[in-house]
């Protein structure tokens, strides 16, 4: 990409770039892509997405549809080649039409990251919690694991309850007489209550007694010879062969010879999973020991953010929420509903924003004012915080993809928060939730 650059009158940099043929075909693939997650279209072999969003979408040209985005691809490369790192991520303003096989000319207005400075870089004192490890976990994880491994055992024969165990033996049949094999069996353990069946197989289980056998019909959801969803009646016969009852293993040498071959003894694996919640803890421990030193120097911070900045955080977390509340099956709107309102919803973000920028902003500072260096434990350290994965492969896409800013940013504060964590003064005090 080549990229001409000059200071604009109000301190900001105008960027004019030309885009290559080859960079452009690029950007519209990983718009492509990012379409078809967006869209849940599957890909299929043999066909490109484009293929794939004709035949089900009826879209004869995908380039067109996702050329904001690919425009969008192009922009970090542009702020990359600057050198410079952004206040916020600037928008792009198209000169050209992108189009695949040609050029494309844009430009960008970018505001560079202001060097805000402290009221005082004395190295900070602060109080934290002490690092605890309750035994209490370990007997906890112990207990799961018991859970993990129980069995259903004969239990003393009284009328199927709701909510007991009990082994059944059933044969299942739809209207034309058909068997469905998945429901027939010879004896399997059934929860009643649990959902597991519909509430009209219950309604008939509860009350049975061991050794009865009773034969009726219930509605249930089925799936028809064109694959679609349908409610079908279905004919059972049911024998409750025992009522059972949930027991978990005593876990001890025997059970750990057995099922946990790997470790030589009991104690053995306690000890394992002492170690390993210990680990745990000591990683949280240090992570709220950064949080406290950053949230300390944030208190130091002198100056004025502008207005836009704050704006562009706010676009950016809002639509972070957003997209996490979809995966969740829920929208932004119904979360700010519960969260008191959009004025409640509002007052709370602009409060993150203010935190977390003023907390960026004090790193920036120390980073700057102690002449600090990021070492490469600092960069692979930064690819874990910025997405999960191997952070080799994350940080080879953030270089492929332009933004080694994004990077050298996140490197840069946390060598200074660091830094700041192993110079500070930490005192350790349990703080008691106040008394009624």
């Amino acid at each position: 990409m080549k990229i001409t650059q000059k200071k604009t009158d109000d301190g900001k940099i105008l960027v004019s770039a030309v885009a290559s043929t080859e960079e452009v075909t690029k950007a519209l693939n990983a718009a492509h892509i990012g379409f078809a997650n967006q869209m849940g279209l599957r890909p299929e072999q043999g066909k490109t997405v484009a293929q794939v969003a004709e035949e089900r979408m009826g879209i004869r040209d995908l380039d067109s549809v996702v050329a904001s985005q690919a425009a969008d691809e192009l922009m970090p490369f542009a702020v990359d080649k600057t050198g410079v790192l952004p206040a916020f991520p600037p928008t792009i303003d198209p000169k050209s039409t992108l189009k695949r096989g040609q050029t494309f000319q844009f430009e960008v207005t970018v505001t560079p990251k202001p060097d805000y400075e402290l009221s005082s870089y004395d190295l900070p004192t602060v109080t934290i919690p002490p690092l605890k490890i309750d035994p209490a976990e370990v007997d906890e994880q112990l207990r799961q694991m018991a859970e993990n491994y129980a069995e259903y055992v004969a239990d003393d024969p009284h009328p199927v309850k709701k909510g007991d165990s009990c082994k059944i033996a059933m044969k299942a049949f739809r209207e034309n007489g058909e068997e469905v094999t998945p429901l027939s069996t010879e004896g399997r353990t059934y929860v009643t209550g649990q959902g597991y069946m519909p509430e009209g197989f219950d309604e008939n289980i509860v009350g049975m007694d061991v050794g009865e056998t009773k034969e009726f019909s219930f509605d249930a959801p089925d799936i028809d010879a064109d694959g679609n969803q349908v409610t079908s009646k279905f004919t059972t016969t049911v024998t409750v062969l025992e009522i059972q009852k949930r027991v978990a293993p005593v876990i001890d040498d025997e059970w750990v010879s057995k099922f946990m071959p790997f470790y030589k003894s009991y104690e053995d694996m306690r000890r394992s999973i002492e170690e390993s919640i210990t680990r745990q803890r000591t990683a949280e421990y240090e992570d709220a020991k950064l949080q406290a030193v950053a949230a300390e120097m944030a208190t130091r911070f002198q100056g004025s953010i502008p207005d836009e900045v704050y704006q562009a955080m706010m676009r950016s977390m809002i639509t972070n929420m957003r997209n996490n509340l979809a995966q969740q099956g829920t929208s932004l709107e119904k979360f700010i509903e519960e969260q008191g309102g959009e004025q409640q919803f509002n007052m709370l973000m602009m409060l993150q924003v203010r935190q977390m920028l003023t907390q960026s902003y004090a790193l920036d500072a120390v980073f700057r004012h102690e002449g600090l260096v990021v070492t490469d434990e600092d960069l692979t350290e930064s690819c874990k915080a910025i997405a999960s994965g191997d952070p080799k492969m994350i940080r080879k896409q953030l270089e492929e993809s332009g933004r080694n800013f994004v990077l050298r940013e996140a490197a840069e504060r946390l060598r200074a928060n660091k830094w700041l964590a192993e110079h500070a003064t930490f005192i350790e005090k349990d703080f008691e939730a106040p008394q009624a």
